[in-house]
């Protein structure tokens, strides 16, 4: 384990440092309501309304992540010409993220997930139903070339840049390769992608779950030894500098270039309130701190414990750089 002070530097170094968000930003829609009765059409509750909440979802969580953690950020992507993706925009001006290489493609929904929840009004609502907006982008190709000079020209400021990869479009090889075929200036380049991680070669390190990497390998993974080995596999076949592999309460594995591995055990408890979004913090801290000068053991151990602080919040959730300094000093305590 790394001495927490070097953790705290870290951490301190966040609000100098710069990074780039390039993915699918979605927009997370929650409709919270309580319940009057059974419906006489069908046997359902009906809720009455009384509250609409949008929050930052997808890759646009992993961005609001880093802006909270005091990263001057710069999103890439994509969002539809409706109300979701002026939504959206509305929530990243409000937390002060420029948004100006956001791309709207006309015709184009923005992927929006929406969730309906009910309870008493002064108890907790629980989930009672989900429904998905999703579409796929248009085939002319201009959004994707507006794109790419966006990702190239904002990668010119940073020093790090997060890849966020939900399968809506917006992330292709192409399009990152205009960063990933040049290596210079950005020295660090980290991917979460869901179930195409080994489609993106020549980034510097990847965060896939553990159902990810086991895909990947095509075999259940359940041994530390064997998770160990696939995530090496993984990083190589990348040509990656490190890969770190997510594994819910198991923790976390670091595969990195000429170094053993290092199983990281989970931070705080295993009973967990919510995992939505987890992956996104895990993301956005790995990116901040090698965006400070962490190494990525250091990052990794950094991003571990926001995944344990953000698991214990409810919904799509962030983690500032006050939370994660109180919770490196607790480690300062311990034997």
């Amino acid at each position: 384990m790394t001495e927490p002070q070097h953790l705290l530097n870290v951490i301190e170094r966040f609000s100098g440092a710069r990074a780039v968000l390039y993915g699918d930003l979605v927009l997370d829609r929650f409709i919270l309501g309580t319940p009057k009765r059974i419906s006489r059409e069908a046997p359902v509750i009906i809720l009455r309304h009384e509250r609409q909440v949008d929050v930052a979802g997808g890759g646009a969580n992993a961005l609001a992540n880093l802006a909270s953690l005091g990263i001057k950020v710069q999103p890439v992507g994509v969002v539809g010409d409706d109300e979701p993706g002026q939504a959206l925009r509305s929530l990243l001006d409000h937390q002060g993220i420029d948004t100006a290489r956001i791309v709207t493609v006309p015709d184009f929904r923005t992927p929006t997930k929406v969730r309906i929840l009910g309870g008493g009004a002064s108890s907790l609502k629980h989930q009672v139903a989900r429904y998905d907006i999703e579409d796929h982008l248009p085939a002319d190709g201009r959004w994707a070339s507006a794109l790419a000079d966006n990702l190239s020209a904002a990668a010119q400021d940073a020093d790090a840049v997060a890849v966020s990869d939900y399968g809506y479009g917006a992330v292709t090889a192409d399009i990152l390769s205009t960063v990933t075929g040049s290596r210079n200036p950005t020295p660090w380049i980290c991917l979460d992608s869901r179930y195409r991680t080994g489609l993106f070669p020549g980034v510097d390190g990847a965060t896939p779950n553990l159902e990810e990497l086991e895909a990947w390998a095509g075999q259940s993974l359940e041994s530390d030894q064997a998770v160990s080995e696939a995530a090496d596999g993984l990083r190589q076949a990348l040509g990656a500098r490190f890969l770190l592999a997510t594994r819910g309460n198991r923790g976390m594995t670091l595969a990195e270039i000429d170094k053993p591995p290092n199983h990281i055990p989970v931070f705080g408890t295993d009973e967990v309130a919510d995992v939505t979004g987890a992956g996104d913090t895990v993301l956005a801290v790995l990116v901040a701190s090698l965006a400070a000068g962490a190494t990525p053991n250091e990052a990794a151990e950094l991003a571990n414990i926001a995944g344990g602080l953000v698991v214990m919040k409810l919904g799509t959730a962030t983690v500032n750089a006050d939370e994660l300094s109180r919770a490196v000093r607790s480690l300062q305590s311990q034997p």
